[in-house]
């Protein structure tokens, strides 16, 4: 068959001009109008085009509706169904799976004799049906367009068939004007006409021509109807590489042509555009040399090099086609359709520098954006902190990760390692702020911390003090003080920290310790006031006044509290936490580093900070003014987080000598990875309260999960160690355990005790039973090595060795390890593990206080298991607040399939 009134065209084709592709009488039926991209497309085009779809089909719905704004669609079960109720169509969409296509077709094609147009939006159809359909349709006479593509519209008639040409308000980018335009990317298709407009082009009709391998409407069809379209002076086509469609064209009219894809000819495999098939000859750059000698030009067309033809130009950039048409259309006095419609110059909605220096031609001021983007953009404006989205965090973690080569545990991105020779303040603040804190946020900790310390006349340190009576270990007596830290305990100062941030939001504040900044705008009514101010009950609280004569003693600068004491109130001790807490967070929270949730909570932890570890002080050292006989003033004024851990764990404030052993022990143990069991304590109680409801999330009851996953299995192992460094070393007339000249032979003490530990290990063998372990030595990650190394053991001793220090305790574990192996005890050299450190490294450090009494071997023994609690209470307040920020509602769950019975 030939084209009416063409007879040299080769095969059939319906549409002898563009005015015919999309016409206000086409009548359209859809199969499968249900199905999820037609429920979003189809209304849109039906009410654009003056409801021009008939009906639609999806099998198994017959009778069900879809509402549009230009009345509601019939759905019939098949074709025939929506025939015999005297609904009569002669252009098919069709939106099937790529399987069903070929059928859904055929069914077009047998039941309705009127029947002229099919656009195919799916994608992905085998090249064997769409031979096929190419067939039947070429036998019946009908014109096919696609597959996988976007369908067809006209600027003139106001209608498009099939898909979303046009975006959701195809208004405002099917323009009237004189351009048609022929694309293998339908989304492009809609770009090239707002482009167009830019420049003062409108279009006439718009053919996505489809992408998959099998291109049934295709340019050569598309030139035909150019030519005969009396509306279209010019055309624009994008092509793509793979197949020869375009080749040797005459289109009669002027044409810009855009090519891409030079990219695709180093590629092996297929990419989902039009040419995933390419064969030979047919690439990008083969596709620019037909386009130029059909075009008559020699070069491309760049800006800086404007070759245009009367025929025409090749262009490589979507951005070019616009100059490029005007260009090509001035050569024959053709002016644009309508004034030009802004410009392609970037033109930014936001703009973040984030302080740097940008050359003018970076630093492009923002404009404002059109609706409806600018009224979401100033919502944007007014939201701070970060946003993120919830998921199953069973097994995971946004706060800590396990590097699989070395073992090394990084918190925020910081490893341990790291961590290790941070301030031990900047540690602590790490969870809340996702970044090490600065010296004014870290003096600001330290004062909010030491506030919370001292428990005496608190209900909290009678239950700790009955828990420690009890015989409970450590972690048991923090948890006891922490359920009593619940959320009534730190009701007002949550409340005083919400009012603080939301107070100062669009104030123009950068950062919480910004000298200068004027907050003589800025108001309090008398709610507010009063919620800020003491109450008549807590007239007697010394707090207050030593916190704010420590901020003052130490020179630390916090807008928020100045903006308060201005308000000539007398401030309440949770209305100074809050605003340390806020002045801590303001910078992270602006920087989206923490979201706000973070920022408004972080009172919590820094309470339940000072509390757990008051808490592993006897009771007897809490008294008023004083705790072990250092006074409020002194310990607000000067002492940091590694002193109050020090004081909890020897009775005494540390030299900087024995402070940065400790400081190094709980940067190291902050956390073991999102696996470890106490991680997981303190995730499943989040998810226990329900994260995405997080005002219900008990932060208290969170720690007291992480307390109860851990013990002397997990978490008292350095426990272990001291008792076994506390047997080694007994008797011996050890003096200064960091003096290289102690006069003891530990090669000879670690091979006594490996030959006897290979006696014992041979006699459990034979007697079927358990081996003891040994603690400090080993650990199930590092083995299998002829040397086994633990990194952060490693790490210790490298840094002992570089800075001169040595310590009797940990050289013992190094030759125990060696010995172990050379005695034939075990059968590679263990590892000393960080267990081992954290129990040398105490030992070291309390030595002194052992030898003269002051510390029994319960004390020392104690301290190395509190010791490992104060690490991972930081390593637990940092998976605490990212499951609140980002689990889900019970995500801890075991799916049934994966428990079992033991019997």
């Amino acid at each position: 068959m030939h084209a009416r009134g063409i007879s040299s065209f080769p095969y059939y084709v319906g549409i002898n001009s563009l005015a015919d592709v999309a016409t206000r009488g086409d009548r359209v039926c859809v199969l499968n109008i249900l199905g999820g991209e037609s429920r979003q497309v189809t209304p849109t085009s039906h009410a654009f085009s003056g409801a021009n779809v008939v009906f639609g089909t999806s099998p198994g719905r017959g009778g069900q509706v879809l509402k549009t704004a230009a009345g509601n669609i019939p759905v019939f079960n098949n074709v025939r169904e929506g025939l015999n109720a005297g609904l009569e169509f002669n252009t098919g969409v069709v939106y099937l799976p790529p399987s069903g296509v070929r059928d859904g077709v055929a069914e077009l094609i047998r039941v309705n004799p009127g029947l002229r147009k099919i656009v195919i939006v799916t994608e992905k159809i085998a090249v064997h049906d769409a031979r096929e359909i190419r067939a039947m349709a070429q036998q019946a006479g009908v014109d096919i367009i696609g597959g996988n593509c976007l369908g067809v519209a006209d600027s003139w008639n106001r209608v498009r068939i099939g898909g979303a040409l046009g975006g959701d308000l195809p208004e405002d980018s099917l323009l009237q004007g004189s351009v048609a335009i022929f694309s293998n990317s339908g989304g492009f298709t809609t770009t090239i006409a707002q482009y167009l407009a830019s420049e003062g082009w409108g279009t006439t009709t718009l053919v996505s021509s489809g992408k998959d391998v099998y291109i049934h409407y295709a340019a050569r069809d598309f030139a035909h109807a150019f030519r005969n379209d009396g509306r279209s002076r010019a055309a624009v086509l994008y092509a793509e590489p793979g197949g020869y469609y375009e080749h040797a064209l005459d289109f009669g009219k002027p044409v810009v042509a855009c090519v891409v894809g030079r990219w695709k000819s180093k590629l092996t495999r297929a990419v989902g555009h039009a040419g995933a098939m390419a064969g030979s000859g047919d690439s990008a750059q083969d596709k620019e040399r037909w386009f130029m000698e059909s075009l008559g030009v020699d070069a491309l067309f760049t800006p800086e090099n404007p070759v245009v033809s009367r025929k025409g130009a090749v262009v490589t950039n979507i951005a070019h086609i616009p100059a490029a048409l005007t260009a090509v259309m001035a050569l024959s006095g053709a002016k644009p359709d309508f004034p030009p419609r802004g410009s392609l110059s970037l033109k930014p909605w936001m703009a973040n520098d984030q302080g740097l220096k940008l050359p003018a031609e970076l630093a492009l001021p923002p404009v404002p954006a059109p609706e409806p983007y600018a009224a979401q953009i100033e919502a944007l404006s007014r939201q701070v902190g970060a946003v993120v989205a919830r998921q199953n965090m069973k097994d995971k973690s946004g706060a800590s990760q396990m590097d699989p080569a070395t073992q090394v545990t990084s918190v925020h991105g910081h490893p341990v390692l790291e961590l290790a020779l941070q301030p031990l303040q900047a540690v602590f603040a790490l969870p809340l702020v996702h970044e090490v804190a600065g010296p004014n946020e870290r003096a600001l900790l330290d004062i909010a911390v030491a506030a919370e310390v001292n428990l005496v006349g608190d209900p909290v340190l009678i239950a700790a003090q009955a828990a420690r009576d009890a015989g409970n270990a450590p972690n048991a007596i923090m948890a006891t003080a922490a359920a009593i830290v619940g959320p009534k305990r730190v009701e007002r100062a949550l409340a005083c920290t919400r009012t603080l941030i939301e107070l100062f939001l669009g104030s123009g504040l950068k950062d919480g310790s910004q000298e200068g900044f004027d907050c003589s705008r800025l108001k309090l009514d008398e709610a507010q006031r009063a919620l800020f101010t003491q109450r008549a009950d807590e007239a007697k609280d010394t707090h207050p006044k030593a916190m704010l004569q420590a901020v003052r003693k130490r020179k630390v600068k916090s807008v928020f509290l100045d903006f308060l004491l201005a308000q000539d109130i007398a401030l309440s001790r949770d209305a100074i936490l809050a605003a340390i807490s806020v002045t801590i967070a303001w910078g992270p929270l602006l920087r989206k580093r923490i979201s706000r949730l973070t920022a408004e909570t972080l009172p919590w932890y820094l309470r339940l900070y000072g509390v757990m570890v008051g808490s592993t002080i006897p009771a007897e050292k809490h008294q008023w003014g004083s705790l072990a006989g250092i006074s409020q003033a002194e310990r607000y004024g000067s002492w940091t987080m590694a002193d109050l851990c020090a004081l909890a764990i020897s009775g005494r404030k540390p030299t900087a000598e024995q402070a940065l052993p400790l400081q190094m022990l709980i940067g190291l143990l902050v956390s073991n990875g999102p696996g470890s069991i106490s991680a997981q304590g303190a995730k499943g109680a989040v998810s226990a309260d329900g994260p995405q409801t997080p005002q219900r999330v008990q932060i208290n009851k969170a720690m007291v999960g992480f307390l109860t996953h851990t013990g002397y299995s997990h978490g008292g192992n350095g426990f272990e160690g001291m008792a076994f460094l506390l047997e080694q070393f007994k008797g011996c007339k050890l003096k200064d355990p960091s003096d290289p000249n102690h006069g003891l032979d530990l090669k000879a003490m670690a091979t006594a005790f490996a030959k006897a530990y290979k006696v014992e290990k041979r006699a459990a063998k034979e007697a079927g039973q358990e081996l003891r372990a040994l603690p400090g030595v080993h650990h199930p990650v590092f083995k299998g090595k002829p040397v086994n190394v633990d990194p952060r053991e490693r790490f210790i001793a490298q840094y002992m060795q570089e800075h001169g220090r040595y310590n009797v305790f940990h050289a013992f574990y190094r030759e125990l390890a060696q010995a172990l192996y050379d005695v034939g005890a075990t059968p590679y050299v263990f590892c000393v593990n960080v267990d081992a450190v954290i129990a040398a490294l105490l030992l070291g450090m309390l030595w002194s206080d052992y030898q003269a009494g002051t510390l029994s071997v319960r004390d020392l023994e104690n301290a190395a298991f509190t010791v490992f609690l104060y690490g991972r209470m930081i390593g637990a307040a940092a998976e605490i607040d990212d499951h609140l920020n980002r689990g889900r509602n019970m995500d801890t769950r075991t799916p049934e399939a994966a428990c079992g019975h033991v019997l």
